[in-house]
């Protein structure tokens, strides 16, 4: 009878995982070891019940998550998601219960969320998920993933997306140090962030009133309050103001087209598309596209567009997005995600686009949009038919010119909410970055 087959001792585990000296990404401290990740680990994969059996679901008490539940998840220990499933849904797919401490790891759509099992828990098949092992403390190998979300994608392969397998994963090389180095390092790592995300919390707040504050402002503009002294000092009444359509203040209003087999990174008129429409202006250098002239004066004659004008997607979510069409071009075009505002004498265009970054002059054709599942769309007459409240040329001038000041002053202040945010985001990858070389 032959022999069963002898399980290696920790440490021969550990010698067999060994990443030769040439293989090394960097240089470890004194202690520390560069170890092939699956082979200190076993890996296991997830699966998903038939969907068409609702005895796999229903009423099921067994935990078992997507990367969705992980979206937005900032909790380092996870103990369910949206989903339960039953022991029957358990028993007949891929899906494996797996115990507490196990490292879970988004491998595809999209690759790198990660989280610990907080209890028993099993997952979809979008995970890779790496079991207890005496060689790691899990936050430690947790932390790892969250600093490596760059290294993760490299060793991932796909055409139609890119996949993450089992395989792969355990070929990652791993910067392992004592257990009880990890345990400190964890410790520090913690600290430090604790100390970052109390500071990032008070500007993050800052960030998020922003809109709030914008459209504040843009409400007291269009209730008269911006210019009430104005009017005073130049003896104008607030009965001058009347409400009027969209429709009779500008030239036309029209979308774009899509012009097949026209449209190329490089060419003589700049085409946009709704992605060009970022913070509230053109966007076009990030990634510009551009359509030949004749098509531009033939095709997409109706849609020309010049310096003054004034866009809106139609197409979304989301939607609300509003730019003013700069002097860098003296033509431009555009596709039928988005319209054209062209206003006639007695409309100034900057009044034109606060008017529709106001919230209330879309809030109600908003609520009736309509669309395929996921996109919402207005329609070209219900833009045409958008209603603003219009005081004389002079005082929209006046108006112009507080809401360029104020305005201007909140996005100086929304700017360097972004920058400190993205300073924090980017000391915590160095945080780990000098973690995993022992330098912490």
């Amino acid at each position: 009878m032959a022999k069963k087959k002898q399980e290696m001792t920790p440490e021969e585990r550990l010698a067999a995982a060994l990443v030769p000296g040439e293989e090394q990404p960097y240089q470890l401290p004194e202690g520390w070891k560069w170890v092939y990740l699956g082979k200190i680990t076993t890996i296991v994969g997830g699966g998903t019940p038939s969907s068409s059996h609702p005895e796999y679901y229903d009423g099921g008490e067994v935990p078992w998550i997507t990367p969705a539940d992980l979206s937005n998840y900032h909790e380092v220990y996870i103990s369910r998601g949206k989903k339960n499933i039953t022991e029957q849904g358990l028993a007949k797919s891929s899906t494996k219960l797996m115990p507490p401490n196990t490292v879970l790891l988004s491998s595809r759509a999209p690759i790198g969320y990660v989280a610990i099992a907080e209890n028993d828990i099993c997952t979809n098949q979008g995970f890779k998920s790496f079991l207890p092992s005496v060689h790691f403390e899990p936050r430690y190998l947790y932390w790892f993933f969250k600093g490596n979300q760059t290294l993760l994608t490299q060793y991932a392969s796909g055409t139609t997306f890119l996949e993450l397998s089992a395989r792969r994963a355990g070929e990652i090389k791993f910067p392992i140090a004592p257990i009880s180095e990890q345990q400190r390092l964890v410790a520090r790592i913690e600290s430090l962030f604790a100390k970052l995300d109390a500071a990032k919390e008070k500007v993050q707040s800052v960030f998020d009133a922003h809109e709030m504050r914008k459209a504040a402002l843009l409400h007291d503009a269009f209730a008269g309050k911006l210019t009430a002294k104005w009017r005073t000092e130049q003896g104008i009444s607030f009965d001058v103001w009347r409400v009027e359509k969209l429709e009779n203040l500008c030239e036309k209003i029209t979308c774009g087209k899509t012009p097949k087999n026209d449209i190329s990174s490089q060419g003589e008129i700049p085409y946009l598309k709704v992605y060009n429409i970022v913070n509230d202006e053109i966007d076009f250098l990030s990634k510009p596209q551009y359509i030949p002239r004749y098509v531009h004066d033939t095709k997409l004659k109706s849609s020309i567009l010049k310096p003054n004008d004034v866009i809106m997607n139609i197409v979304g979510p989301p939607l609300r997005k509003i730019a003013i069409i700069p002097d860098t071009y003296r033509e431009w075009n555009m596709n039928q995600a988005i319209v054209r505002f062209r206003p006639k004498d007695g409309l100034n265009y900057r009044f034109l686009y606060y008017a529709l970054l106001n919230p209330e002059t879309l809030d109600d054709v908003i609520q009736k949009t309509k669309g395929v599942v996921g996109q919402a769309n207005i329609s070209i007459t219900q833009s045409r038919n958008l209603k603003i409240k219009l005081p004389s040329l002079s005082e929209q001038q006046e108006i112009v010119r507080i809401l360029d000041r104020l305005l201007g002053r909140e996005e100086q202040v929304r700017q360097s909410a972004e920058s400190v945010l993205e300073t924090i985001d980017r000391m915590k990858q160095s945080i780990l970055a000098r973690a995993f070389r022992g330098e912490l």
